[in-house]
């Protein structure tokens, strides 16, 4: 686990690709269709250390290309969890959970108070998946104001085709 580099956000976004396909199984083609981040938002992530990677070692040493990727960023008072992905072919080995947790260290070396997330609630590999990672769904009430407007924005675009939910993990 480490930041991206600037040459590696074209692979960033092939693990996007890659791993939205799975949506399209569940009759969310919408979401497997999108465009994953443009590279100059990628950049700004990266630029700013939150854009993280993992990888696997090369057979020749070194580092081979990413495998998933998170996108992070503070969000009243917690690390918010903006994107993870994993690609389909390194799914089931803990990398995810990996990067999850090395941000979870971070935010609470950094004073931060929690962890947060928006994601699908009927998803499998969402909502279900986050929660036996210790998030737990927020109310409408619990929703800070940042979160409120991350659900606008999701809301303006068309996810709430699908029922989605704030999550949250305290620290």
């Amino acid at each position: 686990m480490r930041e991206a580099e600037a040459a590696e956000l074209p692979r960033l976004q092939e693990i996007e690709r890659a791993a939205g396909e799975a949506f399209r199984g569940l009759g969310m083609g919408w979401v497997a269709d999108d465009e994953p981040p443009a590279l100059t938002v990628l950049e700004g992530f990266r630029g700013e250390g939150r854009a993280w990677v993992a990888v696997e070692p090369a057979a020749g040493g070194g580092d081979g290309p990413p495998l998933a990727y998170l996108l992070h960023e503070e969000v009243d008072g917690a690390a918010h969890i903006e994107q993870v992905s994993v690609h389909p072919a390194a799914a089931r080995r803990g990398l995810g959970r990996e990067l999850i947790e090395r941000l979870a260290g971070r935010a609470r070396a950094g004073g931060l108070s929690a962890l947060t997330l928006t994601t699908f609630t009927e998803v499998p590999w969402n909502a279900p998946y986050y929660a036996r990672l210790g998030f737990r769904a927020l109310g409408e009430g619990e929703l800070t104001e940042g979160l409120r407007r991350i659900r606008g924005v999701e809301r303006e675009i068309g996810l709430d085709r699908w029922p989605r939910v704030c999550m949250r993990r305290e620290l």
